[in-house]
């Protein structure tokens, strides 16, 4: 499982492992196969919903000490773009290409389509200024 955060304690507990750190993301990874991990859950666990039981994301970060990040669309968006460039200059992906891959849907099609959105978002944003 990963958790997207602003901030996060200096020290993460044995499950929890730092994977990136940006600016104004950091992406961790959590073993949630540990037993200490299950621990926690079971202690965080409470009825969500009636009938429905889980742990809230809000209290599992609060117990860890993480922000949670919430990026804009926007944000979000560049990062997509930047991953897809990322895949479609990647060597495995190439390989692929090279045995005969060939979706539907391809690299440039997700690019595209989130370049519209990007678009759509700009023209929102001049639109209300």
């Amino acid at each position: 499982m990963k958790l997207y955060a602003k901030t996060i304690p200096q020290t993460l507990p044995d499950w929890a492992t730092t994977v990136t750190k940006c600016a104004d993301l950091i992406e961790i990874e959590i073993n949630d196969e540990h037993p200490n991990f299950q621990s926690l859950l079971e202690e965080l666990e409470t009825e969500i919903e009636p009938g429905i039981r889980g742990v809230k994301v809000e209290d599992l970060c609060s117990r860890l000490g993480i922000e949670m990040s919430n990026p804009s669309l926007q944000q979000l968006v560049e990062q997509a773009q930047t991953l897809i460039s990322l895949i479609a200059t990647h060597p495995d992906y190439k390989q692929l290409l090279d045995e005969g891959y060939q979706p539907d849907l391809n690299i440039a099609d997700a690019s595209t389509a989130l370049t519209y959105l990007q678009w759509e978002l700009e023209r929102n944003l001049q639109s209300f200024p």
